[in-house]
């Protein structure tokens, strides 16, 4: 299988080898090392412990530890979501707000790939539902959509009470199968099908969906998606 490796000046050259013309399908992105040359998750926890806004020591020793679970495939969304909401519960509305705005410049623009960009825009030029499903909560993720020029959104959502954090997750965490179980209900609200969709990844976590797809990409795919992706003859893309 060969890799393909989209920059800057070779999208348009490549891109036909990548995305076959398919009007008005499905274009599903998960977020973190697909479209984003790190982790958002990660890197928020980082932000915490560097300006003291969490305890330094046992906040960035959690963060390494779920990391770690997380590319082992062994992390409980629900014991992470309750360690990563903590600090949505325990600050101002109006302190997140500006922490996310010095974190989206500090820690997220150096991330953007000018070749993810690319991808985005030839789906765009085609007509298709752009949507990028993810296991980070809403909070971090909906500025980086919105940013990205991507209009749809599926990510774990942090409880809200009175238009307070409350710590807990709300409803479903989109992750491993999850991510298809909120996939399916949102296509059922927007009357969407998967025909003829697309969805790039990075990691094994996403399995479930990329078996659900019609043409499931490894994006810089972790060693179990790379094995995987090899085996079923998938696409295989590198955007860094």
């Amino acid at each position: 299988m060969q890799t393909i490796s989209l920059t800057h000046s070779r999208i348009e050259q490549l891109s036909f080898d990548i995305v076959e013309v398919n009007n008005m399908a499905l274009a599903i992105f998960d977020l973190d090392n697909t479209l984003l040359g790190g982790d958002s998750d990660y890197l928020w926890g980082e932000f915490l412990v560097e300006n003291n806004i969490v305890d330094a020591e046992s906040y960035q020793r959690g963060n390494q530890d779920f990391y770690d679970q997380y590319l082992a495939g062994t992390m409980d969304i629900f014991e992470f979501s309750a360690f990563q909401f903590k600090p949505l519960a325990d600050n101002s509305i109006a302190d997140l707000h500006h922490w996310r705005e010095q974190y989206l410049v500090e820690k997220i623009t150096p991330i953007m790939l000018p070749a993810a960009r690319d991808l985005i825009a030839k789906h765009q030029q085609q007509g298709d539902t752009l949507l990028i499903i993810t296991a980070t909560n809403r909070f971090i993720t909906a500025p980086i959509a919105k940013s990205l020029n991507i209009p749809h959104l599926i990510a774990t959502e942090a409880e809200m009470v009175d238009g307070v954090y409350t710590g807990k997750v709300a409803g479903t965490p989109s992750y491993q199968d999850g991510k298809v179980t909120r996939l399916n209900e949102w296509l059922t609200e927007q009357g969407l099908t998967l025909e003829g969709s697309y969805f790039y990844s990075d990691s094994h976590n996403d399995l479930p969906l990329l078996n659900l797809v019609e043409h499931p990409v490894a994006v810089d795919a972790d060693a179990k998606l790379q094995a995987v992706a090899k085996q079923q003859g998938w696409k295989i893309l590198s955007l860094r």
